[in-house]
Order: structure tokens, then C-alpha cells, then sequence
């Protein structure tokens, strides 16, 4: 297979569908279920695909793998070759099947996918370039889930206080959005993470805030309401709080 060589898909197949590669290919091959049932065979075993399942197959391995019976299987792929690096942060195994339960992560998978088949049929300049980027975040994501277990509503909660930081967020909401009483919730999130949600989205706000005092030439009174704060006094205070210093102490030196 040549360096530059990619080749992406999007098949909805019916329960007819099956491809079988005993000796596999030299190439690396991802598979993302976006509706539907499809199966993968590895060493004898049959792993069911439904919606949000990533498979990565290595060069080498043997290849099996269908529509299940009596379903429809909607899938995106795309063969790439070695010279993404990414895969080396992942287990070393022939065949890795990751579930991803988080709706905003399989839509990011989706749109990643999306963009590696427009910019593979396009061929414009740098397209494997391109395609190559979408699949290293693809792979980073994988690496990342393959290192941290937490319950998809948890990661879903991450998501949203990081989408809406500059926002007043309420309890309530986050819970109805995962399906969860809100004392279930902060429960489960403290489990998960160790914080509190709100310690959580005040630990945000200031880590950005760090980044912005110390490189974007903005006051302190800015920062604070850029990061999500509505009042400067609780602003300095969550600041010396996670940082052991004020603001203004940290701008006289804000590489230490």
C-alpha cells in the first residue's frame, strides 16, 4: 500500500453483507456504527456493533465481519495506512472495539468521519493531509477512553460545562438532561471525578482564565467576566483558591 493511500466509505447494508479477509490487509482499518447492527468476529468470538462502536483493525489481522442477521447495519470506514503514529497510544492489540455511549462524542466521530469522506473525495490540496488530521482525532479519542472509564451521563456533564462555562448552570437542568436525579447526579459526579460539579466548573473557568491573564493582554476584570464569572470578588477568590494566588498577584509573574 502506497504512503498516501486512503480509502474512506459510507455503507447501510442489509443482513447479506459480509467481508472476510483471512490473512487481512496491510493496512489499518476503523469502523464506526451509526444505526443499526453489525457484527465483527475476532478469535472465535462474534462482538455485536450497534450504535456508537468503534472497531480498529490492524494490519495483518484477520477480517470478519457482517450485517447482523435480521438488521440493516449503517456504518462509516476508512483503510489508512501506518504512518499515523496515534495507534501506538493504543493497546496493542489486532483488534480494538470501544462502545461509545456519550451522544456528544459519537457526534464528533460522526463529523470527523464526515469530514474524512468529503476530503477524500474531493482530492483537493492536502486532502490526505486533512483526512489524516480527522483520523488522529478519532484515535486520540479512542486512546482517551481506553485510558478513562467514567459513565457516559458523567462525561456528558463534562461536555456541557465546558460548552456552556460563560453560562449560569443549574443542577436541575444537568440532571434532566442525563436522565438523573439531581442529588443522583452529584453523587455519581463527585464518584466519578473527585469534585464537586461546581468545584468542577469553577476549576474550568479559572484554568482559562490562567491561559487568558497570561497571554492575551487582558485585564483581570475582563478575564473574569469572559470566563464566566458574574462577580470579581468571587472571581479572586475561586482564584486563589486553585491557583494558591490572586490575579494580580499571578500577572506580576504569570510563569511561575
Amino acid at each position: 500500500m502506497q504512503l498516501d493511500t486512503l480509502l474512506a466509505g459510507h455503507y447501510i447494508e442489509p443482513d447479506s453483507y459480509v467481508t472476510m479477509r483471512p490473512h487481512g490487509r496491510d493496512d489499518w482499518l476503523l469502523i464506526f456504527t451509526l444505526d443499526g447492527a453489525g457484527f465483527v468476529n475476532y478469535r472465535g468470538t462474534e462482538h455485536v456493533c450497534k450504535k456508537g462502536a468503534l472497531i480498529l483493525l490492524a494490519p495483518g489481522t484477520p477480517q470478519y465481519y457482517g450485517t447482523l442477521k435480521n438488521h440493516t447495519w449503517q456504518f462509516v470506514w476508512a483503510h489508512f495506512p501506518s504512518t499515523l503514529t496515534e495507534t501506538n497510544l493504543l493497546p496493542q492489540e489486532g483488534q480494538l472495539l470501544i462502545n461509545i455511549e456519550n451522544e456528544s462524542i459519537q457526534e464528533r466521530i460522526h463529523l470527523a468521519f464526515a469530514r474524512i469522506l468529503a476530503d477524500s473525495r474531493e482530492r483537493g490540496e492536502y486532502w490526505f493531509e486533512l483526512c489524516c488530521s480527522s483520523l488522529r482525532e478519532i484515535l486520540l479519542i479512542m486512546a482517551q477512553k481506553s485510558m478513562r472509564k467514567m459513565d457516559p451521563r458523567i462525561e456528558e456533564v463534562l461536555h456541557l460545562l465546558s460548552q456552556q462555562m460563560r453560562e449560569q448552570i443549574r443542577l436541575e437542568d444537568l440532571a434532566q438532561t442525563v436522565g438523573l436525579s439531581p442529588s443522583r447526579l452529584s453523587h455519581l459526579f463527585k464518584e466519578s471525578t473527585g469534585y464537586s460539579i461546581i468545584d468542577t466548573l469553577n476549576r474550568m473557568r479559572i484554568q482559562q482564565a490562567v491561559m487568558m491573564l497570561a497571554h492575551t493582554g487582558r485585564s483581570a476584570s475582563e478575564v473574569c467576566y469572559d470566563v464566566g464569572f458574574q462577580n470579581y470578588n468571587h472571581f479572586t477568590n475561586q482564584f486563589r483558591k486553585w491557583q494558591g494566588m490572586t490575579p494580580s498577584t499571578f500577572m506580576k509573574n504569570p510563569r511561575q
